[in-house]
């Protein structure tokens, strides 16, 4: 480890200004000195916030595109199947209200950045569940209703911190409660339809991923269970998506119904053929026996 060190130290002193000083603004001068600085990496404490902020960061980096496939499947199959309004719009909502929450106590951006972000899909989301299910009416209804609980959430005069932490305890509980239609709606279905699994099994990765996180630089009991019980119920979409990978949609499974009679009355049966073969009288072919 010394000839590690050794090795590292005259790089880790001379790092640009511009590097060094974003270092510091991720883990703090202690931390920076500890591990860039001396390599001491016998230091857990700074090595375990290190890397919370490493995964904090990349989780609210993968953020921005996390809902990007499940938004592509919806435009390109203009289909709703699968996906539940519901799910979407008790999410949405409770990560709203996780955001004015995270903000308003000056909690650190890693650890709720995708927050943000996720938000930003969701509604998008939310809005394209409706026009394909035939409530395009709803979607702004929906939009002008997000805005509006927008500002008051935000807004200090409006609603107190008191009140805004109860609404955080009914968020985390709609968060979870948000997995439960969606689960129940494959279930009826046999099959996942237009549900994205990059977009499922991100969330399981990044609701493990906030546990440690949440550990780590948060010391807030609600929001930690409310990611616990998130994993859980992530983990049960995750192994739908496996049992039922290879499942057609219900949009082929209806397609393959019509074809069925139109086929049917193209090719006879067995018993039709039979029964053709024995009712046609037999031609009677030339014969080589004379008369007389």
């Amino acid at each position: 480890m010394d000839a590690v060190r050794t090795a590292l130290q005259p790089i880790t002193h001379n790092l640009p200004a511009p590097i060094r000083d974003l270092g510091v603004s991720i883990i703090g001068d202690k931390c920076y000195k500890a591990l860039l600085l001396d390599i001491d990496v016998e230091d857990t404490e700074c090595l375990k916030y290190a890397i919370s902020k490493g995964l904090g960061i990349g989780i609210v980096g993968a953020s921005a595109i996390v809902k990007v496939p499940q938004i592509v499947k919806l435009l390109k199959s203009k289909s709703a199947s699968g996906v539940s309004f519901l799910a979407y719009l008790l999410e949405t909502s409770s990560y709203l209200i996780s955001l004015a929450y995270n903000v308003r106590n000056g909690f650190p951006f890693s650890t709720y950045g995708e927050t943000a972000m996720v938000l930003v899909q969701n509604v998008l989301i939310t809005v394209l569940v409706l026009h394909y299910s035939g409530k395009a009416s709803m979607a702004g209804l929906f939009v002008a209703a997000l805005a509006a609980s927008a500002v008051t959430l935000f807004s200090e005069q409006t609603l107190g911190m008191k009140e805004l932490g109860w609404l955080q305890v009914g968020a985390g509980g709609m968060s979870v409660a948000s997995k439960i239609p969606q689960i129940a709606a494959i279930w009826s279905q046999g099959g996942t339809g237009q549900l994205s699994a990059f977009t499922v099994f991100n969330y399981l990765l990044g609701s493990l991923t906030r546990i440690f996180t949440t550990l780590q630089e948060v010391d807030d009991k609600v929001i930690l269970y409310s990611f616990v019980a998130g994993f859980a119920l992530n983990l049960v979409l995750a192994l739908q998506m496996v049992y039922y990978w290879n499942a057609p949609s219900a949009k082929a499974k209806g397609k393959r119904k019509e074809a069925l009679p139109a086929n049917s009355s193209l090719t006879p049966s067995y018993a039709e053929v039979a029964a053709s073969s024995t009712a046609r009288p037999r031609s009677k072919g030339p014969t080589t026996r004379r008369r007389g």
